[in-house]
């Protein structure tokens, strides 16, 4: 992490000595058409509240097409969480973390704006079967199409491995599925257990202290499943012990499509960027602590895939532009012919609060005891009770 801070800084201190980013020339020498200029916002009490997008369907309007979505701000009421929040509109909880990073994702505030990161770069790689990307924790899927039909992609958070229970990274597939699983424990996870003062059986029944949910894809890779939860609130967050794990409704869905032999592309890519609409967005995800990639590595390998598409070099104004990009890390594709990196605050969709109270949330006092650090314990431990 310190090292990621470090080249944040360094970002930061590149930018400032072009004199800001707002007069940068074209990005792309020599045929670039210049970076334009964002106008004034308008208040977001000012813009009209509109229906939220679609959660996870998108269709490709054409093969080019690399985003799908758009932003979104909703306006939290006094009971909503970041937890809560996220759940509703599809995303996972260190999405909406990344997206709003002054904002107290326990307690948010009456009437505070909270930026949705519903829009996506998918990812530069084959479009079949799953897709996931452990940087993003993102899963995308492709199902399969007769030729000349519009290709559509779904899109879910993800749970992923912690520190020290890595997902794995690689090409695989579906072998078996599973409704109701049995969950056959690792040796190493009952030792973790067992040393934790927690221990566990060799065998957990199906049913709600089960930590797969009822539905299990199993893949070619020992040991690692995409699967449920009991545990939804850790969700798009590192808590698992290498497995992925998807919010119930959207793994129920994904059982019923998804075939056995299906490929499944684990990937690690913090940088993302593709095109719509003749727009080029840039995605910026912090990359993950334990990554052995630098950070500089996995930019380098996404300035050399922008060039590869675009058939042309990219200007030393236009790589520090998209570095400006890379360091505010919001997660949010920014269109990058634009010359503020917040840009997405300008187009985003400004969405009805949907969210119904839910009575197996936490209470709000139960919320403060959680960060006045009383309850700290025995939530920690629950959410690390993973497969």
């Amino acid at each position: 992490m310190n090292q990621w801070k470090h080249a944040k800084t360094a970002i930061l201190g590149f930018c400032a000595l072009l004199s800001g980013c707002s007069a940068l020339p074209d990005f792309f020498a020599p045929l670039g058409e210049g970076i334009e200029s964002v106008p004034e916002p308008v208040p977001v009490a000012e813009r009209p509240r509109l229906d939220p997008i679609s959660r996870n369907y998108f269709v490709l309007e054409s093969d080019a097409q690399a985003v799908v979505g758009e932003p979104q701000l909703v306006i939290a009421t006094e009971e909503n969480t970041f937890s809560v929040l996220a759940r509703e509109y599809g995303l996972g909880y260190d999405e909406l973390v990344a997206a709003n990073p002054d904002v107290d994702p326990w307690l948010p505030g009456e009437g505070t704006p909270i930026l949705l990161p519903t829009q996506y770069v998918i990812p530069d790689v084959p479009r079949e079967g799953i897709v996931l990307n452990i940087a993003s924790k993102r899963l995308f899927y492709f199902p399969h199409v007769e030729e000349g039909e519009a290709q559509p992609v779904m899109t879910y958070p993800i749970g992923i491995g912690r520190v020290g229970w890595e997902t794995p990274l690689g090409s695989s597939a579906v072998i078996s599925k599973a409704r109701d699983p049995h969950w056959y424990v690792p040796t190493s996870v009952r030792k973790e257990h067992a040393e934790l003062g927690d221990p566990l059986p060799a065998i957990v029944p199906p049913g709600p202290d089960n930590p797969l949910g009822r539905h299990v894809l199993k893949l070619n890779i020992p040991g690692y499943l995409i699967h449920g939860t009991n545990q939804p609130y850790g969700v798009g967050m590192r808590v698992s012990h290498g497995c992925v794990r998807l919010y119930p409704e959207n793994i129920e869905l994904l059982y019923d499509l998804v075939a056995l032999g299906e490929p499944v592309n684990i990937i690690n890519e913090p940088f993302l960027a593709g095109s719509h609409d003749g727009i080029l967005y840039f995605e910026s995800h912090t990359p993950l602590e334990d990554d052995a990639v630098s950070a500089e590595e996995h930019l380098a390998a996404a300035f050399a895939r922008l060039e590869r598409d675009a058939g042309r070099t990219m200007s030393a104004s236009g790589r520090a532009h998209v570095r400006a990009v890379v360091a505010e890390g919001h997660g949010v594709p920014v269109a990058v012919t634009k010359s503020d990196p917040g840009e997405f605050l300008l187009r985003a969709r400004v969405v009805h609060n949907t969210v119904e109270p839910d009575p197996n949330m936490p209470t709000l006092a139960e919320v403060r005891a959680l960060l006045d650090g009383t309850a700290e314990g025995e939530v920690t431990e629950k959410v690390a009770n993973d497969e």
